[in-house]
């Protein structure tokens, strides 16, 4: 599933009517209308009188997701509130959100006069202009003040965090960002989170001898921090050291009184170097509960061990002479991993009332599915949707999971019937709403899929989730290429560190002609989150650049993390490029 549709439920239920905004929409376009007659007339004003009206419309053209023309009219409000240096701020940020970098520089330069004393997010915005620019030089003596500090002064706080802020916010040129950091290590202060982070931000450049230089300058700040060995197992890792990553994962656990949230974190590394037997037999060690029982049955269920899936579960029997609600979920939960159904049945059966028996009474409906005993599992959740001392979360859920259900069973009357129920039932239910614009999409209906985004956006205008998705949904499957620019930019203004977001933001870009800054944007996204689709993304926009060599790494990448992956495999019918065969798996 793509990147920007990955939303947990929560995320998309509904929330209260938008909170207000000013005068309100009609009234600011009244504004917005007068504002731009009096800039048209015969004689218009040497300079706007108000900053109000300026800085209104700028505010509505955000809210429309038109960052160019949001980016205008903050700079005009900027200079026309003489000594203002928050909005000449607010100015700078939202021209370099726009990527106009003449509105930026512009807004930077009021701001600078207006302040006094640069502040860091002031220096951090230098900064990022100058890596647009690609001037090295000032963006280098901007981020060397934010670690070492003015001259004679001692250096802010958080001036390390503005730095990264700056050269994330660059990384679209990930050879520019790794020379700055490269040149940046002596002034990095001795912090250990700033040396971490650091650490990090060199791992998702992709810049494995940066990674080695920064974990040996913190391995020797900082010799017996657990953290500094998670960071160098993870930089050997990803170097292709996984011989050596092991051995600092052995250590680390031979350290005594290794508390059980350490054992997990190594746990995960064992699990990222595909070693999750590893992985379950580091969770196994010291006293056990519900969590590390659950996390030892995923990590075997991973490796497709079944054998040990059934260890966990015959020792959580053992473990349980009276279970309580929780474990036996848990129980019902591993039994159906182990398709010893009969017997989640009987857990799942046994957990009494409460907020467990909600969750039991729904996996016993996939349990049921699975038994082949179909009417049976959809007549239990109709019973719960009908049920009036459910949770409303729960009996919407159900419809969900019927949904779901009614699509693996290849049945799209039935499943669009479930939809109908549940938006029967639950009228406007954002999350019933987005599901079915899903299966619109899938179904390559695309105007009923637009229809359900919007009907979201009719209920919550500022729904980040839908706005994103519409927007993608635009830019991928229609040429309505500018719509979905508008609609992308306002979920880039209101969460503009997403990967997702910054995805879809790179993909209207191409769309738009625009590959040199498409890839930017997509590669951006890329160190923010490894996903398959934004690997197809960044790999395609490569090959209409002419860069094949480099498109081809980024498309292995991409079948690597999910080998069947929409976006990758209409990339590569696309570009007509071939990838070598996939090396067969070893014998069970």
């Amino acid at each position: 599933m793509p990147p920007r549709f990955r939303l947990p439920l929560s995320s998309c239920r509904p929330r209260p009517a938008s909170r207000a905004r000013g005068p309100g929409l009609v009234a600011t376009a009244l504004i917005v209308a007068a504002f731009a007659a009096g800039a048209g007339s015969a004689k218009p004003p040497a300079a706007v009188p108000d900053p109000l009206l300026p800085a209104m419309a700028g505010e509505y053209a955000l809210q429309a997701g038109k960052l160019d023309e949001a980016a205008d009219w903050y700079l005009k409000a900027a200079r026309a509130a003489d000594g203002d240096a928050v909005l000449a701020e607010r100015a700078t940020r939202i021209a370099l959100l726009a990527k106009d970098d003449a509105s930026a520089a512009a807004a930077l330069k009021l701001w600078r006069a207006r302040a006094g004393t640069p502040s860091p997010a002031m220096r951090s915005a230098e900064a990022t202009l100058a890596m647009r620019r690609k001037d090295e030089a000032t963006a280098f003596r901007q981020l060397d003040t934010l670690l070492r500090g003015e001259r004679g002064r001692k250096p802010d706080s958080d001036g390390w965090r503005h730095a990264l802020l700056a050269l994330d916010a660059g990384s679209g040129d990930p050879a520019l960002a790794g020379r700055l950091l490269g040149r940046l290590l002596d002034a990095v202060p001795d912090n250990l989170d700033a040396w971490l982070a650091f650490g990090e931000f060199s791992q998702q450049l992709q810049r494995d001898d940066l990674a080695a230089k920064i974990v040996q300058r913190v391995i020797a700040r900082f010799p017996d921090e657990p953290a500094v060995a998670l960071l160098q197992a993870r930089q050997l890792r990803e170097a292709g050291k996984d011989d050596d990553a092991r051995k600092v994962l052995e250590r680390l656990l031979a350290t005594p009184g290794a508390r059980p949230e350490l054992r997990e974190a190594v746990a995960r590394e064992y699990g990222a170097l595909g070693d999750n037997a590893r992985a379950a037999a580091v969770i196994a060690q010291g006293p056990q509960s519900d969590r590390s029982y659950t996390l030892r049955a995923a990590y075997l269920a991973t490796a497709e061990d079944k054998a040990g899936v059934a260890g966990v579960y015959d020792e959580l029997v053992r473990d349980s002479a009276r279970p309580d609600p929780d474990r036996r979920l848990l129980l019902g939960q591993i039994a159906e991993y182990m398709e010893r159904y009969p017997e989640a049945l009987e857990w799942y059966a046994g957990v009494p009332n409460g907020a467990q028996r909600w969750q039991a009474r729904m996996r016993s409906a996939s349990v049921l599915y699975k038994l082949k005993r179909a009417d049976e599992a959809f007549t239990r959740l109709h019973e719960i949707q009908d049920d009036a001392d459910a949770d409303e979360d729960i009996r919407r859920d159900a419809y969900l999971l019927e949904s779901e259900l009614r699509k693996e069973a290849a049945d799209p009357a039935a499943e669009l019937d479930t939809f109908a129920r549940g938006l029967a039932a639950f009228p406007d239910d954002v999350p019933l709403l987005y599901a079915r614009a899903l299966m619109w999409e899938r179904r390559d209906d695309i105007p009923r899929a637009e229809a359900d985004f919007r009907r979201i956006l009719a209920i919550d205008a500022d729904d980040v989730g839908a706005l994103n998705a519409l927007g993608y949904t635009l830019a991928d499957r229609t040429d309505r290429y500018r719509e979905a620019l508008e609609l992308i930019s306002r979920a880039l203004a209101a969460q503009p560190d997403n990967a997702a977001i910054i995805d879809s933001h790179g993909w209207v870009l191409y769309r738009l002609g625009k590959p040199q800054e498409a890839l930017s944007e997509l590669r951006r996204a890329f160190t923010k989150q490894k996903d398959a689709e934004i690997a197809a993304h960044v790999a395609e926009v490569l090959w209409r650049l002419g860069q094949k060599d480099e498109a081809i790494r980024y498309f292995e990448e991409s079948r690597r993390i999910e080998p069947d992956n929409r976006s990758l495999l209409r990339a590569l019918q696309a570009t007509g490029a071939t990838l070598p065969p996939l090396p067969a798996k070893p014998a069970a």
